[in-house]
């Protein structure tokens, strides 16, 4: 098993890829302390893992909150011992979902995205560099995004603190090497959870935004074309690499995760006909000049 006997602490797992990492980690042999903002969310996915035979201890967490990080970093050791795994996943959208103009969006909702998405891994990170120097390493993993490289429209400041959390992890990375602490980032495209822009009372719907509609191969977001959707389990698939020995000689990388060649398109989508027949756009002197 890829984490066996490892010791994981995992925030913002009371959904989404939290939940789907938590589920993952606990069949690869890993002890959990699962945390979230949401005390009722933490304790039904500890109740899950135990259910299928794995170690959790739930705990109530606000990754703003320094006190409650280290606390957290606390119930990890108390509990098994040690921390070998910080899995810095807690997050949050944009107040009103981009639909707010960049103009209209408050400070307080501004800081308040920050605060979650950056400043909780800085905290996150901080205490469990200290645990992990103490016992001779570890390995810090911190949920991104898509965004924090190629912009969302209508989410400026998610945008800006996925960017400065990536920023984050290659500088803590060239600081606590010496330590034997790496540190990793997955930066997810698609197969994202549906519940991320709904109220954290609403129920834990376990699948992605793709996998909420029926999934048509020819109308997906994604150059690559597959007959499934993409999963939470694809993201925590990646998790899971980059808190496994696996990735022992990654640090400082900040991998896009189902991607799917989204990344690598240009921001013009040609048509496939593009130059070719009726209506098309480029001078027929120039139609040599489409893409193959």
């Amino acid at each position: 098993m890829r984490l066996e006997n490892k010791v994981v602490l995992i925030t913002g797992a009371g959904a989404g890829l939290g939940r789907e990492s938590s589920l993952l980690f606990s069949r690869e042999g890993a002890k959990l302390v699962v945390t979230d903002v949401v005390a009722s969310r933490a304790k039904k996915v500890a109740a899950e893992v135990l259910e299928q035979g794995g170690e959790a201890e739930p705990l109530e967490l606000d990754v703003t909150d320094e006190a409650q990080v280290e606390a957290g970093v606390r119930r990890a050791v108390s509990t098994y011992g040690r921390l070998d795994v910080m899995f810095a996943n807690a997050g949050i959208p944009e107040v009103g979902f981009g639909s707010v103009p960049f103009e209209d969006i408050t400070l307080d909702n501004y800081r308040r995205v920050v605060d979650v998405c950056m400043t909780g891994v800085f905290l996150c990170a901080k205490h469990a560099v200290r645990q992990m120097k103490r016992q001779g390493g570890g390995t810090i993993v911190v949920t991104t995004s898509a965004a924090s490289m190629v912009a969302y429209p209508g989410f400026p400041s998610y945008a800006g603190a996925k960017a400065g959390a990536n920023g984050l992890v290659r500088a803590i990375a060239l600081d606590v090497g010496k330590y034997g602490i790496r540190i990793n980032a997955l930066c997810p495209f698609h197969g994202m959870s549906a519940n991320f822009p709904l109220g954290p009372d609403a129920e834990v719907l376990g699948k992605s935004y793709e996998e909420m509609a029926p999934w048509d191969p020819d109308q997906r977001a994604m150059p690559l074309r597959y007959d499934r959707p993409p999963t939470l389990r694809d993201n925590a698939n990646i998790a899971l690499f980059l808190a496994s020995d696996e990735s022992a000689y990654m640090s400082g990388v900040c991998l896009p995760a189902t991607d799917g060649g989204t990344l690598a398109r240009v921001s013009i989508i040609f048509p496939q006909d593009l130059g070719q027949g009726e209506g098309s756009v480029l001078p027929e002197s120039l139609g040599s000049l489409r893409p193959q």
